[in-house]
């Protein structure tokens, strides 16, 4: 699968876990629920996901390396 993809979906669940964690802990502001979603998945997201972080980067780095074709 693409390493972007895999990198995103990832996020996006790691969010919703936290989300979900969050709201069972008893977190009852949406505001305060979301903004603490989001800081927590994004720290654990750098802990946790940096091998599909490396991959992706690998990969868009590998993509803008390559020339483009020429048209004549």
């Amino acid at each position: 699968m693409h390493p972007v993809v895999v990198y995103t979906a990832s996020r996006i669940g790691l969010f919703i876990i936290t989300l979900g964690l969050l709201a069972l802990v008893g977190f009852r502001n949406p505001l305060l629920l979301l903004t603490a979603s989001f800081l927590i998945s994004g720290v654990a997201s750098y802990v946790l996901l940096s091998k599909q972080r490396d991959a992706m980067s690998a990969r868009i780095s590998d993509r803008l390396d390559q020339p483009k074709p020429q048209d004549d």
